[in-house]
């Protein structure tokens, strides 16, 4: 699958990943994730001999959903039913299961509108305007340097996003980073904060094949479910919508994929790139291997820990396949060159205009500062859900003092609503694997700070992360959403006073934590912005315009087209049919059947079409994106890429990259004959 849009470590670090840029040349056919203010029409039309209108354009728009859950969706029905994978709900259904009802494990289908079940911390989101404001964040940072640079740039940022969001009870908007600053974009949302859960299908359905299936093709997954976004207790109108086209798809037409790539770095200067391959990438391999083998010998414990840790066992693995397949690109020599030479390119195309300078050494300087720091912001901090809602307590109780305009970004006025719910939903907690979760990253905090540093003094104390982590967990009361709604309300008077010791553990860091980002803002962030936004000037200047930015979890859309590929000589065919599953299953885990294709093996029709692959541009965040034909009608989900699409991160490959998608068609027959759902099969159908 394609991972969810992580959950980066500290304030602000998904921010950074965004503030780099180097060399881009104009892309190639189908390539790109491009903002819907930016489509190259033309471009299309040149590479396909068709390009959609703006009357196309923004009926899509208008339809696609973002979760802040980290993955993208789109309305199929005027009453706000939506379409997005199995795994981008798999939080919900592990939240609203019970040891005695799992969810997760065997599906579930609400046989009216009364038992569609709540999703804690989930909202939707639909972009509903677009604007330009570079003048008005450049104009505020004008010729700021360091921390003093994103002290302006987010206070501005804070002040805009406020002005144009003053109902935060329907709209939130959003001022987006892209071409590391070289440009500014006000993204406004009409929001849903009452999300759903509608139907699912059984977790093997989904996951057949497990991690050896994982990021390859061919491929046998109903990766597919339906939510439905609420207001005042009821179903959301929504007349505009994709329509639901349960056909087979044909070998070379057009597809669409529209939806929220989470981050990029395909900007990245070398020296970007070199701290990923010799530091991020290494440590963050290693250290999720050490958290799977963790979670494992855990899980065999029980079966209530065998159900209760799946979830995040699902989401460490398949982040160790990411960051596994992205350490192998950027080791490989022939896909390197090509990355230094499209620097080299633009760096020769730059040289004769002064007003650029030399961005690229501004940068060298700003990595070489961040090696430094690095280890100190990334171990800030244990890991685990009791841990981060202490901190948000206590960060929110500091930042809610203060004039909106010097906040920390995710505590301003547009972004507290977001922020609270995330805190207060009411969400199991389980202990042991909070407890694991701790234990793990403060023992991986003590391996790379060492014993005697002064942080991990500070984490530890002179207890061991095993037992810090046991009397911190048996100890905190913030499982309780009543009590961390008390601790919310009573503001910085209530955390300070509270003898909680997760919080008064979360109080005892903070001050660490505020002193690092200031040092990275000063020594990394604002050099990185001030030479992003030279950059973008370059890159404009040589090749034009019409060019996309690196991902950042905000709306864009993809061209490409139904098609296989070539692996070592052999044709890979564009799609699966799902009678492949009974000839792929043995029996063994995870290649067993699930239990409704055993039980209906006889009445599922075989021949069709179940997965198949296009040549769209995609990256974690778009799992759940609608696949669009030109009709404008929805012909499948996003769920995946092939293992060759890893090395997206850093560059698209037309030959090899593949988007991996569930058919309308398999979702159809799932729902007819696996999971029998008649209500959503007559709403889908609009009768």
């Amino acid at each position: 699958m394609i991972a969810r849009t992580p959950s980066l470590h500290a304030a602000g670090a998904a921010t950074l990943a965004l503030l780099f840029a180097t060399a881009a040349t104009t892309a190639h056919a189908d390539e790109g994730m491009w903002t819907f203010d930016g489509f190259p029409a033309a471009k299309m039309q040149a590479d396909y001999g068709w390009a959609p209108d703006q009357a196309w354009l923004d009926t899509v728009r208008a339809s696609a959903v973002r979760l802040t859950g980290g993955c993208s969706a789109s309305f199929v029905s005027d009453a706000a039913l939506i379409l997005t994978n199995h795994h981008c709900v798999a939080s919900c259904l592990y939240d609203n299961s019970t040891g005695d009802n799992d969810l997760l494990e065997h599906g579930y289908i609400a046989a009216a509108l009364r038992d569609e079940k709540k999703c804690p911390g989930q909202q939707a989101e639909v972009v509903t305007k677009i604007e330009d404001v570079t003048g008005e964040v450049k104009a505020a940072i004008g010729a700021l340097t360091g921390e003093a640079l994103t002290k302006a740039r987010d206070a501005r940022i804070a002040e805009i996003e406020a002005a144009n969001c003053t109902d935060t009870a329907k709209f939130r908007c959003q001022v987006v980073t892209l071409f590391g600053g070289g440009q500014y974009k006000l993204y406004t949302y009409r929001k849903y904060s009452d999300v759903r859960l509608v139907w699912s299908p059984e977790d093997r359905a989904a996951t057949f094949g497990g991690d050896p299936d994982n990021f390859n093709f061919p491929r046998y997954s109903l990766d597919g479910s339906f939510l439905r976004a609420y207001e005042d207790g009821k179903p959301v109108k929504t007349p505009v919508h994709l329509t639901w086209n349960p056909r087979t798809p044909k070998a070379d037409e057009a597809t669409f994929v529209v939806g929220n790539p989470g981050s990029t770095s395909r900007l990245y200067t070398l020296s970007q790139l070199a701290f990923e391959r010799e530091v991020r990438l290494p440590i963050t391999v290693a250290t999720l291997s050490e958290l799977r083998g963790r979670l494992i010998r855990a899980m065999e414990e029980s079966p209530e820990h065998a159900r209760e840790g799946l979830d995040l066992l699902s989401g460490v693995e398949n982040s160790l396949k990411v960051y596994i397949g992205r350490t192998k690109a950027l080791n490989d020599p022939a896909f390197t060159a090509k990355l230094a030479a499209a620097e080299a390119d633009l760096k020769a195309k730059s040289a004769d205009n002064a007003e650029i300078g030399d961005p690229w050494a501004q940068v060298d300087a700003a990595v070489d500062a961040y090696r430094t720091l690095y280890i100190p912001y990334r171990y800030d901090a244990p890991s685990g859900t009791l841990y981060s809602y202490a901190q948000a307590l206590v960060t929110g109780a500091t930042e809610r003092a203060k004039p909106n305009a010097e906040r920390l970004p995710g505590y301003t006025d547009s972004a507290l609503p977001l922020t609270e719910k995330r805190l207060l939903d009411e969400a199991p907690v389980y202990p042991w694997l909070d407890e694991l979760q701790m234990a793990w990253s403060l023992s991986k905090a003590r391996e790379y700070l060492g014993v005697d540093d002064p942080q991990t003094r500070l984490l530890l104390g002179k207890e061991s992360p095993e037992g810090l982590s046991e009397r911190l967990v048996a100890g905190t009361k913030l499982a309780d959403p009543a009590y961390r709604k008390q601790l919310w309300d009573g503001g910085l008077a209530a955390i300070e006073a509270s003898d909680d010791p997760m919080i008064q553990y979360a109080l005892k860091l903070d001050a660490n934590q505020r002193a690092l980002k200031q040092k990275v803002d000063e020594a990394y962030a604002g050099p990185v912005t001030q030479a992003g936004a030279k950059l973008a000037d370059a890159r404009f200047a040589a090749y034009g315009d019409s060019l996309y930015p690196d991902a950042t979890f905000t709306l864009r859309i993809s061209y490409g087209r139904v098609k296989g590929w070539t692996e070592r000589g052999n044709e890979v065919p564009f799609q699966t049919t799902m009678g492949g599953t009974f000839e792929r299953a043995t029996g063994a885990e995870p290649f067993d059947l699930p239990s409704q294709f055993a039980a209906k093996e006889s009445a599922i029709d075989k021949a069709v079409t179940y997965d198949f692959v296009t040549t769209n541009d995609i990256i974690g965040g778009n799992s759940g994106s609608p696949v669009i034909d030109k009709a404008g009608t929805v012909i499948g989900a996003a769920f995946d890429g092939n293992i060759h699409s890893l090395g997206g991160n850093y560059g698209y490959d037309p030959v090899l990259n593949r988007t991996v998608v569930v058919s309308t068609a398999a979702l159809q027959e799932a729902l007819e004959t696996i999971y029998p759902a008649p209500r959503i099969v007559k709403e889908l159908a609009a009768k």
